[in-house]
Formats: C-alpha cells, structure tokens, sequence
C-alpha cells in the first residue's frame, strides 16, 4: 500500500467519535493506526510520526489502535455461499486460547472472528451460531476440519463438509494475521478483550482497506458489492 493511500485513508476517517478530545491531530492518529495495521510495528509507527514532527510515544499509538478498534463497524451484511471455518491456536498471558475466523471463499470477505478459551465442539457451534446471527447463512455451504465442527453444523441445522483444499483460504487468512500482528508470535500480553479488539481492528482493514490480487486489487468489500 502507497503512502499516498495511507494518508487519504487516513484523512477519510477524521469524523470519527473515537478521536475525540485526544491531543494529536485525527489525520495524525489515523495515519498511524493505518500504518500499524500495514505491518509496521508500534515502535515503528511512532518512529515514523517523529520523522513528521508528531512526538507520541509507541504506547499512544497502542491505545490509538484501540480506541479505533471499538468504533469499527462489524463486518459487512453478507449471504455467503461458501465459507471456510478454522481456529488457531493464540498465547494470551503464557496460557492458550483459540482464534476462530470464517472466509467466503468467493468474495474473500470475513464475515466473522472470535477468541474463545478452549476449541472443540461447543466453541465452534458458538463461533457458528453468532455468524449466522449476523448473516444469512441460509444457503451456505461450511468448508471445515474434523475438530468438532461437523456436530456442531448438525446440531445447528447447517450444511457444510470435510474440506483440505479450499480450507485452505482461511489456514492462509490466519497466517497473514500473525505476520501482521507480530505479539501473536509468541505470547500476547493483556485480556483476552484485548485480542478480540485488535481482531476487530484487522478484520475491518482486510474487509474495507486491503486490495487482494486475487479480486483485481479490490477489496473483499468492493467485490461483494
């Protein structure tokens, strides 16, 4: 992504309440949560606001990206057809919890994510229920592993299969999202809230903000409309 994209995202989103009362200027803090979410770590960022003239310590921009992700939207209205469901396994605190995330394959939208303590049948008919609570699932077709999810798509009236090919999509998705998040590397220092804001801040910016090559350069957004 060109700096030049980063800023006028960065401009875009200079009504937004979050920002409110907050000492530097929205664009400023804008820009940096964009830059964050494009890899840079927060070190990095705040790096970058000092060579603009904006002192902020590496901490402000944390608290920024926060802020942000409480005020994004949810992920857009979709009626997938195909969707691929997974977790992976995320440290919160030196102890394991399980990040679930679905993608349809066709659009390449995320239409949900969650964190949950333990993976098995009953996190992944939770994980399940609450997409279906925000979609129309009434057509789809769940592409997923054996780790409990097809009892849980029968316990819920869903239709899905065994899938390792196309599954594949959101195995990928996850990846992306450790390269870009780098605390999920090793252990993530904070609540288990935290993790589910900085999912909400990257799913927001894989949905609305990241062109894919395999959508033409278009965001997932874009193509599903």
């Amino acid at each position: 992504m060109h700096v030049a994209d980063l800023l006028r995202e960065a401009l875009d989103t200079a009504a937004l309440e979050c920002w409110q009362r907050e000492r530097t200027a929205t664009p400023g803090r804008a820009f940096a949560v964009r830059l964050h979410a494009a890899g840079c770590s927060l070190r990095e960022t705040a790096a970058i606001l000092g060579l603009l003239g904006v002192e902020r310590t590496h901490g402000a921009v944390w608290n920024w990206v926060h802020r942000l992700a409480d005020s994004v939207p949810d992920p857009p209205t979709a009626q997938p057809s195909r969707v691929a469901v997974d977790e992976t396994a995320v440290r919160i605190n030196g102890e394991w919890s399980w990040a679930y995330a679905a993608i349809e394959l066709e659009t390449k939208v995320l239409p949900d994510a969650a964190v949950f303590g333990r993976r098995g049948t009953d996190p992944a008919a939770a994980f399940l229920h609450g997409l279906t609570q925000k979609h129309d699932c009434s057509q789809a077709v769940f592409l997923v592993d054996g780790f409990g999810y097809l009892t849980a798509l029968s316990r819920l009236g869903l239709s899905g299969r065994l899938d390792y090919a196309d599954r594949n999509h959101i195995e990928n998705w996850f990846h992306t999202l450790k390269m870009r998040v780098d605390r999920f590397h090793s252990s993530w220092v904070g609540s288990r809230r935290s993790v589910r804001q900085w999912l909400a801040s990257f799913v927001h910016y894989y949905n609305v903000q990241r062109p894919h090559q395999a959508l033409d350069e278009r965001t997932p957004v874009e193509e599903e409309n």
